[in-house]
C-alpha cells in the first residue's frame, strides 16, 4: 500500500457563511505529482492556504507525512517547499544573492545555493540580476528558493501563468524531473487540463469548493462517452425510426448525432435502418476529449 503524504478530512473553509472550501477528501502519495485542477475561484488556493498552516480551517482535518497538521505544524512545514502566486526576489541582486538571503534564514548549507541552481538549470544565470529575468527564469528562481531546505513535498500554486510556451515547458519539465531524480511528492494546481495531462499522475478535480473527480488521468479518459453520427439516405424519417428505439437524436445539416449510445443500441438503430430500406452512408464515432471531460465536471459537477 502506498504511503499517504496529505490526507484531508471534510477539510472546510467558510467566510461568512460562504464555503469556499466544501467538506474536501484529499489523498496524495508519495513520489507523485497531482495536478489539482479547477476553474479560478474553485477553492484551490484557499486549499493550499490551509495546506500549509497559512489559515485555519474551519473545520475538518489536515495530516501531512502522517502527522496532524494542527499538533506538529512547525516540523512538519519544515519538509515543505511551497510557491503561492509569483515569488519575491530582490531585482538589484543576482540568484545567488537572493538565495543567500532565505539561506541564512531556514539555515542549511551554503552548498544548497549551487544544488538548487543546477535543478533549476540556473546555474549559468546565477550572477545576473534577476530584474533581467524573464518571467519564466523569475519562477524558476522562486522554484529553487523553495527547494533550499530540501524538502519532502514540494506545492506549487499555479507555476505556469502567464508564461510563455517556453517557460511553460521549462517549468513542466522541471516538475516531472523532481520526484523521479530527488523523491519529492509534488502538489501543482492549475486551471489547464492540458498542462496537467502532460505532468500529472494523479488529478483532483474540484468544483465550488468541492472535489468532483480524484483519480488518474488514464481513469479519467475512461470516463469518457462517445456520440455517434450517421449520415443516411432519409434522415428525417430515420431520426423517427431512431425515436421509435428509444434512441433520441439530433438532425443538423444532414446527419444525425445520438449521444452516449453503446454498441448494441447502435447495431440495432443501423439493423433496422437497413431493414427499413435506408442506405446508410457513414457510421462515425465522435469521442469526448479530455477537455470535453473536464469542461463537463466543471460545468455541471459530474462526470456521467
Amino acid at each position: 500500500m502506498k504511503e499517504l503524504i496529505i490526507q484531508t478530512e471534510e477539510l472546510t473553509k467558510k467566510y461568512r457563511g460562504r464555503c469556499a472550501v466544501d467538506h474536501l477528501n484529499l489523498e496524495i502519495t508519495k513520489g507523485d505529482i497531482f495536478g489539482f485542477l479547477g476553474p479560478n475561484g474553485a477553492g484551490k488556493t484557499t486549499t493550499i492556504r490551509m495546506l500549509l498552516g497559512l489559515i485555519q480551517p474551519t473545520y475538518g482535518s489536515i495530516q501531512i507525512f502522517g502527522r496532524d497538521l494542527h499538533k506538529d505544524k512547525l516540523s512538519i512545514l519544515r519538509r515543505i517547499g511551497s510557491l503561492v502566486e509569483y515569488p519575491s526576489y530582490y531585482g538589484h541582486l543576482n540568484a545567488v544573492d537572493n538565495l543567500e538571503a532565505i539561506r541564512r534564514i531556514i539555515d542549511v548549507p551554503k552548498s544548497r545555493i549551487d544544488e538548487v541552481l543546477h535543478i533549476v538549470s540556473l546555474s549559468d544565470e546565477s550572477r545576473r540580476p534577476v530584474k533581467g529575468f524573464s518571467l519564466g527564469m523569475k519562477q524558476r528562481l522562486g522554484i529553487a528558493a523553495s527547494l533550499l531546505a530540501n524538502p519532502d513535498l514540494l506545492i506549487l500554486d499555479e507555476p505556469t501563468n502567464g508564461l510563455d510556451p517556453s517557460g511553460i515547458h521549462e517549468i513542466r519539465e522541471l516538475i516531472k524531473s523532481l520526484p523521479k531524480q530527488y523523491g519529492i511528492t509534488v502538489l501543482v494546481s492549475s486551471h489547464l487540463l492540458g498542462e496537467m495531462e502532460q505532468m500529472a499522475n494523479t488529478i483532483g478535480i474540484i468544483r465550488e469548493g468541492k472535489m468532483v473527480f480524484q483519480d488518474t488521468i488514464h481513469n479519467l479518459s475512461l470516463k469518457s462517452t462517445h456520440d455517434i453520427e450517421l449520415v443516411v439516405s432519409e434522415p428525417d424519417a430515420a431520426l423517427w425510426l431512431a425515436r421509435d428505439l428509444g434512441s433520441r437524436g439530433l438532425l443538423h445539416d444532414g446527419t444525425l448525432t445520438f449521444p452516449d449510445m453503446n454498441d448494441p443500441q447502435i447495431a440495432l438503430l443501423v439493423k433496422r435502418l437497413v431493414e427499413n430500406g435506408h442506405d446508410i452512408y457513414r457510421v462515425e464515432m465522435k469521442k469526448k476529449s479530455l477537455e470535453d471531460i473536464f469542461m463537463q465536471v466543471i460545468g455541471e459537477g459530474s462526470i456521467l
